[in-house]
């Protein structure tokens, strides 16, 4: 049922299910992973300081499968400039097909390469008149993520059940949703909705191959919906993380009236790398979705996706019972 659609035919993949991607940890051998189990694996491409590193990292997931995979340009405002034009230029030297945008919608120039390339392109992001610009602008796929989601949110504030039939309904192009996706019910139910596809992140965390110390995934294991929330709404950059002691830190100075520069010690990249690698639960914030609680387990990525696809044809086949 889930092997053959509008969104497997244009990716090329098995599944019409694509890999969130996710600051520090969507390199090669995480992203070959979800890429080998018949998924879209998404290469982050803002980890890369180093252009050979990037190049490098190409290379390992295409020498480590035959199957597609897609790199993603982030277009959040940053604290360092990216040249994004010279992650396109790398990706169409190594090959690459599939480029994932999230944030604002591309400029003229990256557009132009997208179409000098070759490039499928898809657009994530978190409303239905967002979708709707990234479809008139050229998008072939454009992805929704819900308020449920781990990540950024924006601040519409629009639910997964909400968002997802309202994009369907506006654009002409597959869609794919996300917020709270975590097993074959809730793949199931965005499917329903009408999305080709469904997009997870938080999930794949549980996964033997994601980066994360074992601390993290067994705490994030024992989290339940209620220990996630928003931090950033009031600098403008709405995130839901788990609420560790850190998140709850930013909160407080946020309620404060503190701005970017006091937050950053708690959301910066190199406190969330120190709690990854050490497994110091406080060191950093990660994002989260309220999905969390759903998670049972922490088992390899092929295990999880296949017995998501597995569980939600069985659903299906028993609607109505």
């Amino acid at each position: 049922m889930f092997h053959n659609n509008k969104l497997t035919a244009l990716l090329g993949t098995r599944y019409p299910i694509l890999g969130g991607t996710m600051m520090d940890l969507s390199a090669a051998p995480f992203v070959s992973a979800i890429s080998k189990a018949g998924a879209l694996g998404v290469i982050a491409s803002v980890i890369y300081k180093n252009y050979d590193h990037f190049r490098n990292d190409l290379r390992a997931v295409a020498e480590a499968t035959d199957n597609p995979f897609a790199v993603n340009i982030n277009l959040f405002p940053m604290m360092e400039k990216l040249d994004n034009l010279r992650y396109l230029e790398i990706m169409a030297e190594e090959g690459v097909k599939i480029v994932e945008t999230s944030g604002f919608a591309p400029p003229e120039d990256l557009l132009a390469k997208f179409k000098e390339y070759g490039f499928t392109w898809l657009h994530k992001c978190v409303g239905v008149r967002y979708a709707k610009k990234a479809a008139a602008l050229g998008a072939d796929a454009v992805i929704v993520v819900g308020y449920e989601n781990g990540g950024a949110t924006g601040n519409l504030n629009v639910t997964t059940l909400v968002l997802v039939p309202r994009t369907v309904d506006e654009v002409d192009v597959p869609v794919v949703g996300g917020g709270g996706v975590m097993d074959g019910r809730t793949m199931l139910a965005v499917m329903a909705l009408g999305a080709s596809g469904v997009i997870m992140g938080t999930r794949l965390m549980l996964s033997d191959e994601c980066p994360i110390h074992p601390n993290l995934k067994r705490a994030l294991l024992a989290a339940n919906e209620l220990d996630t929330d928003i931090i950033m709404r009031s600098v403008g950059f709405a995130h839901r993380i788990w609420m560790n002691s850190r998140a709850k830190e930013a909160q407080q100075i946020e309620q404060s009236g503190g701005g970017i520069a006091e937050l950053y010690p708690h959301v910066s990249g190199e406190s969330a790398r120190v709690m990854y690698e050490t497994g110091d639960l406080d060191a950093g914030t990660v994002s989260c979705s309220q999905g969390i609680a759903l998670a049972k387990e922490i088992k390899p990525v092929e295990d999880i996706i296949a017995e998501m696809v597995a569980d939600a044809e069985a659903r299906a086949s028993r609607l109505g019972e």
